[in-house]
């Protein structure tokens, strides 16, 4: 396969073809991926002229200031730009370039490479992507403190997978699919945003939390914490091997630790790359699963927006009441009791079968349901209703302001 740009594809590509089958009377290769052109953060293709270009190793590595203003202005063309230039760098870069590694870089042009869409190359997407390697490696490093030396449950023990394993699991598998096809597809955009979502907003944000009430919790059958901790090693493995055409670095120095954990064979020069690549197991996909979580991540979130809205302490253990909901609320509740109890900090949550019975409460929904956080002893009344009465002035003089510069009342319906 060639890889090329579409602005030579008649004067390289296409005389690539043509000298080749005249000489050999073979094609050189079957395939060419043509991406768009890399451009600067406004849209300006990049030229030495211009003083725009970036060097993919100052990237990765990190430049000065000083070297960066010596590497775009040195030995000109066009003496004259040296000074508009600088100007421009220094407004730019004011602290040079970081260092953000060669994974970094790599999946911030995969996650650009949009079809028919030049690259409109921005520093924050590459910052932003730092952070994501950080994250793998920080979640990497979670599961080995909770790993290494312990019982994985890779010689066949009985394990016992609790509503989170099974849940990972089953979005491991649409993953898989979902990088897989885009792979196949050459949409390295979709592969890379899939692969983010799940490692970002799936395994660290929510799963490592759910494992936490299993792990350290000392009541905990033998068979749960193996079975948590066989589901953290394999779907890390697995995540490893699908993100690592895109990240060959960092997958290849967290897999070569995590791979015995998981039961990987780990013969002499043993590396991710001659890994097979992860197959989808329709039979592990659990839509129960799915759903249940959906449904405790709901009240998990709708306590922290109760606790954010009326500036509650994050540690600070809250009773919670639901109610309205369906009858399978109510069950998930007893099933999920623990769980809730850990992420939410609660100190209690009861099903309320009354709404009338509630007390005075700040409310939340998660689909029919009411999540209550009742307001005795949380807050003061009247330190409240003076924060409130304050807000209604504060909006009262906005609509005055408005009022007076369009010459009508904010309500009127001549307004567009």
């Amino acid at each position: 396969m060639l890889v090329t740009g579409f602005d030579i594809i008649f004067f390289w590509v296409a005389r690539m073809i043509m000298m080749t089958l005249k000489f050999t009377g073979e094609v050189p290769f079957k395939t060419v991926y043509v991406h768009g052109l890399v451009r600067d953060g406004q849209g300006q293709k990049m030229s030495k002229s211009k003083g725009n270009v970036l060097d993919p190793i100052d990237l990765i590595d990190g430049i000065t200031l000083d070297e960066l203003l010596e590497k775009r202005t040195g030995n000109m063309m066009q003496p004259k730009q040296a000074k508009a230039i600088a100007k421009a760098t220094r407004d730019e870069f004011k602290d040079g370039i970081e260092a953000h590694g060669t994974d970094a870089l790599r999946f911030t042009f995969l996650s650009q490479a949009t079809t028919g869409r030049d690259i409109k190359f921005d520093m924050n997407r590459l910052e932003g992507y730092r952070n994501f390697c950080n994250k793998l490696w920080n979640a990497s490093r979670y599961v080995l403190m909770n790993a290494e030396g312990e019982d994985c449950g890779t010689s066949g023990e009985e394990v016992e997978l609790s509503l989170a394993d099974r849940w990972i699991i089953s979005q491991l598998q649409k993953t898989e699919a979902q990088v897989t096809k885009a792979m196949d597809e050459y949409r390295f955009d979709h592969a890379s945003q899939a692969l983010y979502e799940f490692v970002w907003n799936e395994y660290c944000d929510w799963y490592l939390e759910l494992s936490k009430p299993v792990l350290w919790d000392e009541n905990a059958s033998a068979e749960a914490k193996r079975g948590t901790r066989r589901t953290l090693v394999r779907v890390l493995e697995t995540t490893l091997r699908l993100a690592h055409p895109m990240m060959p670095y960092i997958t290849e120095e967290i897999w070569q630790r995590v791979a015995p954990l998981s039961g990987a064979y780990m013969g002499k020069d043993a590396s991710i790359m001659h890994q097979a690549w992860p197959e989808t197991d329709e039979s592990k996909v659990d839509h129960q699963a799915s759903l249940d979580i959906e449904w405790l991540k709901g009240v998990i979130i709708a306590v922290r927006n109760i606790r954010a809205e009326m500036n509650i302490s994050p540690g600070k253990l809250l009773d919670v009441l639901l109610t309205k909901g369906r009858p399978e609320d109510a069950e998930r509740l007893e099933s999920n009791r623990h769980f809730l109890s850990k992420l939410a900090k609660l100190e209690s949550v009861t099903w309320l079968e009354n709404p009338n019975d509630a007390p005075l409460s700040a409310t939340q929904l998660v689909g029919d349901m009411e999540v209550l956080v009742p307001m005795a002893d949380l807050i003061d009344k009247d330190a409240e209703l003076a924060r409130l009465n304050k807000e209604i002035e504060k909006q009262d003089k906005l609509i005055g302001g408005i009022e007076k510069n369009s010459g009508t009342t904010v309500l009127s319906p001549k307004l567009p």
